[in-house]
């Protein structure tokens, strides 16, 4: 997620931190329940009420002890710590708060069995996710636009930073218009609660951890979404935000203490480079600065050496999992974390669900600098992350720098294989997440020039190289524009609101330039859906000559043949130098066309084309 300027929203915020609010007596206990039979025994309560810690703390359940209760700078807090034994049955128990002089304070916490339906299965290189940011992509339930009550109640679908009113029924209406394209996993932007006065639409500056927005729906909602999704063979990632939260989160507006984020004398931003956290001549400074730092003014950057933040970030995260069936993790703005915390973030993920994957978002340039957050320590950093792979941006700079004319065709296909060429500094490279676009960047087809030829041979690269594919929605049917500002790229899918003049979802309502995307992006995505080939296969490529780039995806059953001609005009391909991997097969089979290519005669490349040949014999 890329920062914003919010001046007015930080000044209210900044000069009220050390104030405490007055709140009702008992205001919330979070997270309101758990299960029993975790694996992790230890649940630490965030409580909050008027002077809650002047009271005292009980509870009678068999299996589950009170060890210790904190108190901190807030007296309108305390963290209390459990004991859950495993053999502790399903039920509810009595939290007590006592003051002499005063009537007890009791909150019912209900112990849950453990959601026993799918969930946290993972997202691999066997899926293809499709990105949506909620509030633009469809309107299910109009009866949700405007929440009264809330800080921002404009909608204005002419305005790129008001809200626009799209929600969580209404990705449950397209479904089907998903599941068609071939799509597996929904990666959705943030949809928890965002009560903040200015772009609260975009979800990345929270103000609640166990809320779906009001103007999305509702959790019940949210968990039925996911349901929906299991019953199509489908899975959901959840974007998450550890590094910051907004200015307007209900622990903001009563700190529980000054340490709960990262203060300094003066708003102070992040110097937004990674370098410093592996570079071995780096100033301290320079490091505080890029993980302590503020990413924007509405943005309070989250203090991970709290012990408790820690603890209520973590604990949120699994509650979801558990709660609604969550399947993996989108981790934003990763590397801005404390590192440690991270670490420790993903190894509690990993025990509670050993099929969880994650991957974290990378905005940086250079395939060291990308790899040095993964898994494994190949790098020398010192620890192991324990961070199973990231956004792929250096394959983005690669292709995008081929289509966009910023390179001759023959560096920018060399630049392409030669990112390839270095995935020997990951432990496992498939485990990275291959995009052209997403809600922080230009559409695609701007940047191949609204180029039909292009865009396809980036398609084409997208759904048959390494690692796990991702769409941003809208992709299929060519929506444009240039992330300047961020907005342009977020626009309304047309046909996802009541009264809309077009209708996107279907073939009625595109354009014929606009169906035939689509009808590509389809073929494409059914092929490698039902081929594990480009799933799971193994990978080998050929150093490009000419402005050609050739690469084979092969197992034991199959072999599929990809050419990539970078060049404005039809390249002849002499097939003899790929004997290695096409010593066997006789012929090629398009699996857009279905055109037969007899591997003995010259290939024939179309000018600015990525050919796709399963191998026959």
């Amino acid at each position: 997620m890329k920062p914003k300027h919010y001046l007015l929203a930080f000044l209210c915020l900044y000069y009220t931190l050390p104030a405490f609010s007055q709140v009702p007596s008992l205001e919330r206990v979070e997270p309101a329940f758990w299960w029993t039979g975790m694996q992790q025994p230890f649940l630490q309560l965030i409580v909050h009420g008027d002077k809650i810690a002047e009271r005292s703390v009980s509870l009678e359940y068999p299996g589950v002890t009170l060890r210790q209760v904190h108190k901190v700078e807030n007296p309108n807090y305390l963290f209390l710590d459990l004991d859950i034994a495993a053999t502790v049955a399903p039920g509810s128990f009595q939290l007590r708060f006592s003051k002499k002089g005063a009537k007890d304070l009791q909150y019912t916490y209900e112990l849950k069995a453990r959601n026993t339906a799918a969930k946290a299965q993972g997202v691999t290189s066997a899926d293809l996710i499709y990105l949506v940011m909620p509030d633009r992509f469809a309107n299910g339930d109009t009866g949700n636009d405007i929440v009264k009550g809330m800080q921002q109640t404009t909608l204005n679908r002419d305005s790129m930073y008001y809200r626009h009113g799209g929600d969580l029924q209404g990705i449950i209406d397209h479904l089907d218009y998903l599941q068609d394209l071939g799509v597996t996993a929904l990666w959705l932007n943030p949809v928890l609660e965002n009560d903040q006065p200015s772009a609260s639409y975009h979800g990345y500056a929270a103000t609640e951890n166990y809320k779906i927005d009001r103007r999305y729906g509702s959790n019940e909602l949210y968990k039925r979404l996911v349901d929906e999704l299991h019953k199509r063979g489908m899975k959901m990632v959840q974007d998450l935000v550890h590094n910051h939260i907004g200015s307007q989160h209900w622990t903001m507006r009563d700190l529980p203490s000054k340490d709960w984020v990262h203060q300094w004398p003066v708003f102070t931003r992040s110097n937004f480079r990674e370098q410093p956290l592996f570079d071995p001549y780096a100033a301290a400074i320079d490091k505080k600065l890029m993980t302590d730092g503020w990413f924007d003014y509405h943005m309070p950057d989250m203090n991970q050496d709290n012990p408790y933040v820690r603890n209520y970030f973590t604990q949120s995260h699994i509650w979801w999992i558990e709660y609604a069936g969550v399947d993996g993790f989108r981790l934003d703005t990763y590397g801005y974390n404390d590192a440690g915390y991270m670490k420790e973030w993903a190894e509690a993920m990993k025990a509670e669900y050993p099929q969880l994957t994650f991957f974290g978002e990378t905005f940086v340039h250079g395939v060291p600098n990308q790899a040095v957050f993964t898994q494994g320590n190949t790098l020398n950093r010192g620890f192991d992350t324990a961070l199973p792979g990231v956004t792929d941006f250096q394959c983005l700079w690669a292709i995008s720098d081929l289509v966009n004319g910023k390179k001759p065709a023959q560096d920018g296909v060399t630049e392409l294989y030669n990112t390839l060429a270095n995935d020997f500094v990951y432990q496992d490279a498939t485990r990275n997440v291959v995009f052209l676009d997403n809600h922080d960047l230009s559409r695609f087809f701007s940047v191949a020039g609204e180029n039909l030829h292009k865009y396809k041979l980036a398609l084409a690269w997208l759904l048959t190289t390494r690692g796990i594919p991702q769409l941003y929605y809208g992709a299929e049917i060519g929506m444009k524009n240039f992330c300047n500002p961020d907005g342009l790229v977020r626009e309304d899918f047309k046909g996802g609101w009541p009264g809309d003049p077009v209708n996107k979802f279907t073939a009625a309502g595109r354009t014929p330039a606009e169906n035939e995307m689509f009808d590509y992006l389809r073929k494409l995505a059914g092929y490698r859906k039902q081929h594990t080939v480009l799933q799971t296969g193994r990978l080998m490529q050929y150093v490009p000559e000419n402005g050609v780039y050739v690469y084979f995806r092969y197992d034991d059953s199959e072999t599929v043949m990809v050419i990539m001609n970078g060049n404005d005009k039809a390249q002849h391909l002499p097939p003899g130098r790929f004997t290695e991997r096409t010593q066997g097969f006789s012929k090629a089979v398009d699996i857009i066309t279905g055109k037969e290519q007899v591997l003995a005669d010259t290939i024939v490349v179309p000018a600015l084309t990525t050919l796709v040949f399963e191998l026959k014999n």
